[in-house]
């Protein structure tokens, strides 16, 4: 039980018994372990190994340096979000199904702050400050962050205030202001 509560083993955390027995017993650690970071066939991240969709999130790991930022991978996960979950410079985390981006859910005001110090690490300057001022302005009038932004009604939705999303904003203005 080092590290870990009574209930990890109950509920099938990650290290778990209930974990290691379904992957297959000792070796059920090294085989999650591998699970977590699958490649798509494009070259990209991709969700998960049964969903190949593109996440948003995928883009945190070069940003918190489990990744260079010029590695192809990465660099592939950066085109991807852009081109497929970003509309008007805002992004959405991840497509639910064939419907619009939009109808699905709002842009996530975090991932935009993400693509910002993405593209910053990039050093593409100019669509970095693009890509943060335009989420930045889509505050509430105190200056409140929500965790999505409806992109067609111009208006906040989601949890009010979302304090992940003010403290993105802060390290990607420090980021950016290098």
């Amino acid at each position: 039980m080092r590290g870990r509560t009574p209930g990890d083993r109950r509920r099938g955390t990650p290290g778990g018994r209930r974990t290691r027995r379904r992957l297959g017993g000792a070796r059920g650690h090294d085989r999650l372990r591998r699970l977590r970071h699958v490649p798509a066939p494009t070259g990209r991240w991709q969700r998960s190994p049964t969903d190949g969709g593109v996440d948003a999130a995928l883009l945190l790991p070069a940003l918190r340096g489990a990744l260079t930022a010029d590695a192809p991978r990465t660099v592939a996960t950066l085109r991807a979000v852009r081109a497929d979950l970003g509309r008007d410079h805002y992004v959405y985390r991840f497509r639910h199904d064939q419907r619009p981006l939009e109808d699905a859910e709002g842009a996530f005001l975090l991932c935009g702050f993400a693509l910002a110090m993405a593209e910053h690490s990039r050093h593409d300057d100019v669509e970095a400050v693009r890509w943060f001022e335009r989420n930045r302005a889509a505050c509430g009038p105190p200056g409140l962050y929500a965790e999505e932004f409806d992109v067609a009604q111009r208006r906040l939705r989601g949890n009010l205030p979302q304090a992940f999303v003010h403290a993105l904003m802060l390290e990607a203005a420090a980021r950016l202001a290098r």
